[in-house]
């Protein structure tokens, strides 16, 4: 009998993005109330000439987080803030959220209730209500899947569709830090796990460690371009690696980007950790992800503007698509940029 299997595609040849594509590809809307569906950070719906932004996160236990070194307040506080990033994307603002939890047989009353503290820390900070939810019993570990609402900051929702050629490419913070933070806390379980000392140390990583467990969303950053009356052109957030949402927005907007090395944006802490992992920092800035930094276009006549951002770093340009995506290393050469980062699948 012929092996069914041989017939069937196995998910990691088509990745994350792959499948979305394929099982989206043939959606077509059915009501006027929904202006943007599958392919941004959040979906666009309209009310009574009202717009409203959906998005939805999953985080799985053992794909998306570790139980040995998350402090579940950490966890409900970034499971909160990971969805609050994909409304700030938009050029929105979070407004309302629902919470369902898988929750596995060994996790006690108290864990879900620290869970809980951590995700209305989150809403207190930006302003976000808890409206409702759903609890189950999860045989496969720890699961939290969040849903947020909001709405666009003075009705402009900004999509990764429309980014212009010559128009310059932005970043927030610093990149690659939740990455080498990652990689400091796996290199101390496996130590722990081995017996190979007493408790792990995180002295002189606090802050990359910090940008893994508990990381922020760029609320002050679009409340910036609001009042300096920005408004980007393209936008995305940096959770799966810069390279990646660049090619996102490249392939939405159909152009090319052009960025160079040197204007990326790297702490000195996590250049100081991705030598010690014998690794580049370029390389984790690159494709690290999980930094929930704002990636976004604006136009060239806005250059004067965007220096006085505090925080914001401009670095390269849209270009035509046939020009391709790359990065300008300091002595002139062109490398095809290519996604490595986090991949779901």
């Amino acid at each position: 009998m012929e092996d069914r299997n041989k017939l069937k595609t196995d998910l990691s040849e088509i990745g994350e993005f792959g499948l979305i594509d394929i099982l989206t590809k043939d959606l077509k809307s059915k009501n006027t109330s929904t202006v943007f569906g599958v392919g941004d950070d959040a979906t666009l719906l309209r009310y009574r000439d009202k717009d409203i932004l959906v998005s939805t996160d999953l985080l799985l236990e053992g794909v998306h987080f570790n139980l040995t070194y998350t402090p579940l307040k950490h966890l409900g506080y970034k499971a909160a803030i990971v969805n609050f990033s994909d409304i700030y994307a938009m050029n929105g603002r979070p407004k309302q959220i629902t919470v369902s939890l898988g929750i596995s047989s060994k996790l006690m009353l108290e864990d879900i209730k620290s869970i809980y503290e951590g995700i209305k820390l989150a809403c207190e900070k930006y302003g976000v209500d808890i409206v409702g939810g759903d609890t189950s019993t999860s045989l496969t570990g720890l699961t939290i899947s969040i849903t947020v609402i909001g709405d666009p900051v003075g009705e402009n929702a900004v999509f990764r569709n429309s980014a212009k050629e010559n128009d310059l490419i932005c970043v927030t913070g610093n990149l690659g830090s939740a990455y080498l933070g990652l990689q400091v806390l796996e290199r101390e379980r496996v130590l722990f796990e081995k017996g190979k000392g007493s408790l792990p140390s995180l002295e002189g990583y606090e802050y990359i460690v910090g940008r893994q467990l508990k990381p922020e969303a760029r609320k002050d950053i679009i409340e910036a371009l609001w009042e300096k009356e920005i408004l980007p052109t393209s936008m995305i957030d940096i959770s799966d690696g810069l390279t990646s949402e660049l090619l996102h927005i490249s392939k939405s907007s159909n152009c090319g980007c052009h960025i160079y090395s040197e204007k990326i944006p790297i702490s000195e802490e996590s250049a100081q950790t991705a030598e010690e992992f014998n690794m580049a920092a370029l390389t984790a800035a690159l494709n690290g992800g999980e930094d929930y930094e704002l990636l976004f276009t604006v136009a060239i006549h806005k250059h004067e503007k965007i220096r006085q951002l505090k925080d914001v770093s401009v670095i390269g340009h849209i270009v035509k698509q046939e020009k391709g995506n790359k990065l300008i290393t300091p002595d002139g050469q062109a490398v095809e940029l290519q996604a490595q980062g986090w991949k779901h699948i």
